[in-house]
């Protein structure tokens, strides 16, 4: 599609320059025209291919409101291409229009929904993209998309609590760094020359102090990128080495207060998503094989791919999951009583339901959880200062003889 360069003027009689993919001039002016603007100038620049518009992503918010408004206009009735078409228009332009325009022509060239969609992996990703293509086959796509919704709508409220709650402990982290920083580099430097001036013998938590701030003052451009060398290399070695990659994502699900949450975070989504596509007909074997790459863990992922070998080999499903020893016994519980009454989806919508409140209520316990632990490292800190300054101070004092 080309690429237009364009001058535009609003009702206020600002003029503006931009740039947008349009298949043709008309097109150009008349989706400007929805938008408020008048056309004045316009010059093609160019076509526009497909990865181009392929490598951008959309924020969460974004896509929750391209999902519910889809779902919204499909079961009102509206054609697929008029309601993608309006979505189009109604939206403030950015490069997700662009991406818009590619679906509807893609779809105008006689691909699918969901084919369309997923020429475009950084915003649609795996699941929603197999959900779109069941609603498709099973004519109920407005249902599926609604469902999609609504779990994006979850996770969305999960991150910006959980960032909500952590902003103050991330304060108070923060502060605890300066307050280091300032004491090995300004303070400690001045009074080093008294300590040693005291004379005796220094105790050796006060010249272990003298040193760390000695090498804060020679080389605190290292110990300042230290942090972002250790985990630019942790990245690396993570990328590079199956093994370690294995170790560190075991370590995240079991580490002090966050490996529980995190552990529950992910199997809230496992099961939401199993629910879903197991409800809207895809098989068991092709919804654990979806579900390995949506954990994004390689323990559980490990897990699921045993699981998925053992029930293709004639193992029920929730005897699968037991003999692994990752998944807790509520799972695997509810999974037998899902092959049971028949009834695998609403089974796991149960464990995703508890999981989801015992999260919310776990990330509600965090900074009560979290500013006792920051405030006794500040203490404990100052007091090891305080020790190591004064003690050689009281040792000299005490050694005068009256």
């Amino acid at each position: 599609m080309p690429d237009y360069k364009f001058k535009t003027i609003d009702a206020a009689g600002k003029i503006r320059s931009d740039t947008m993919v349009a298949s043709n001039p008309m097109e150009l002016e008349k989706r400007l025209g929805n938008m408020g603007f008048d056309l004045l100038s316009f010059k093609e620049q160019g076509r526009v291919s497909g990865l181009v518009i392929k490598g951008k992503s959309i924020n969460r918010r974004e896509l929750i409101n391209f999902t519910f408004h889809i779902e919204q206009l499909i079961k009102s009735g509206v054609p697929l291409i008029d309601s993608l078409k309006d979505i189009r228009d109604s939206i403030e332009y950015s490069h997700f229009t662009d991406t818009l325009q590619a679906i509807i022509d893609d779809i105008e060239g006689g691909k699918t929904f969901s084919l369309a969609l997923s020429e475009h992996p950084n915003i649609f990703d795996n699941v929603y993209v197999t959900l779109v293509r069941v609603g498709e086959e099973t004519g109920q796509l407005d249902v599926v998309l609604k469902d999609l919704a609504e779990s994006i709508k979850w996770q969305d409220e999960l991150i910006s609590q959980t960032r909500k709650i952590m902003i103050y402990p991330a304060i108070v982290s923060v502060f605890v760094l300066m307050v280091v920083v300032f004491l090995m580099m300004y303070l400690m430097p001045q009074l080093i020359p008294f300590i040693k001036n005291i004379g005796g013998q220094i105790p050796w938590h006060t010249r272990l102090l003298i040193n760390i701030s000695s090498l804060f003052v020679s080389y605190w451009y290292l110990v300042l990128a230290l942090p972002v060398i250790i985990y630019s290399g942790l990245r690396i070695l993570i990328a590079k080495n199956e093994r370690f990659h294995y170790f560190t994502d075991g370590l995240k699900l079991h580490i002090w207060l966050f490996g529980p949450l995190l552990m529950k975070i992910k199997l809230a989504r496992f099961a939401n998503y199993f629910a879903m596509m197991y409800s809207s007909g895809i098989t068991v074997l092709d919804a654990l094989k979806i579900s390995e790459d949506m954990v994004n863990n390689k323990v559980l992922q490990t897990s699921i791919n045993r699981a998925r070998a053992s029930i293709s080999e004639g193992t029920i499903i929730s005897k699968s999951f037991e003999q692994l020893g990752v998944f807790p016994t509520m799972i695997v519980r509810m999974l037998k009583v899902g092959e049971d009454t028949g009834a695998m989806d609403e089974a796991l919508l149960n464990v995703s339901y508890f999981y989801n409140r015992e999260v919310k209520e776990a990330i509600e316990k965090i900074e009560p959880a979290l500013l006792p632990v920051l405030t006794v490292l500040l203490g404990l800190i100052m007091m090891w200062i305080m020790t190591a300054v004064l003690g050689p101070v009281y040792d000299a004092v005490s050694s005068v003889k009256f």
